[in-house]
């Protein structure tokens, strides 16, 4: 029993149905993400309001303020899984899936650069790498089978070159959140420069990443 339904349950209330609660929580962690990203400081108290439900039903789903920050991550690190997946999805050169792959992640992180930052606080790196693993894993795969395809030519085997291209999303992050860099150049600069790690030949990279397009957001 939830921690919501057992104060429920104590004072005689009946606890909301599954799909009633599934809605909540969604609706919860949709409107904790926007409102922490203009408020990083936002009280519990205020994302209930602007969800619009009592600050208790945020504690029953959320106990704390930092498991509600750690679902926000393993929501995003779900989308971001599924991006990679699907940007390399039907791509048979290695190169090109890379780059789109790249390209689609950044698409997403984008959006939740600010909670990453914000994540650190409660969530650690650590957290989030662990989070990240199985997106890691696939691009070890792609690595590998450029490399065997003889289409990358790294110093670094696939398994360290994954955790650069991973490190190279939250350092481009970092640089957009402190004026760095321009938001629109970063996911084509993350693309360029995981290709370049790979040893793609520079004019190749630049044709690939010239070639992207970012696909509309639902």
């Amino acid at each position: 029993m939830t921690p919501g339904n057992r104060v429920r349950a104590e004072q005689g209330e009946k606890p909301p149905s599954g799909s009633r609660a599934d809605a909540n929580r969604r609706r919860i962690l949709d409107v904790a993400l926007a409102e922490l990203l203009r408020d990083p400081d936002a009280s519990m108290d205020q994302i209930a309001r602007a969800a619009g439900v009592v600050r208790r039903t945020v504690y029953g789903h959320f106990p704390s303020r930092e498991t509600l920050i750690a679902a926000l991550v393993d929501s995003a690190a779900a989308a971001v899984a599924d991006a990679h997946r699907v940007g390399r999805q039907g791509v048979t050169d290695p190169a090109q899936a890379l780059a789109r792959a790249t390209f689609a992640v950044w698409q997403i992180a984008d959006g939740y650069r600010l909670l990453v930052a914000l994540a650190q606080r409660s969530v650690t790196m650590a957290g989030i790498k662990q989070r990240l693993a199985p997106v890691r894993m696939d691009c070890v795969e792609l690595l590998q089978h450029g490399v065997d395809q003889g289409v990358f030519d790294s110093p670094l085997p696939p398994a360290a070159l994954a955790y650069v291209h991973e490190q190279t999303l939250f350092g481009l992050m970092e640089a957009v959140n402190e004026g760095a860099l321009d938001p629109a150049d970063a996911g084509r600069a993350a693309a360029s420069t995981a290709l370049l790690s790979a040893g793609v030949p520079t004019a190749r990279a630049r044709a690939i990443v010239a070639g992207l397009r970012a696909e509309p957001r639902k």
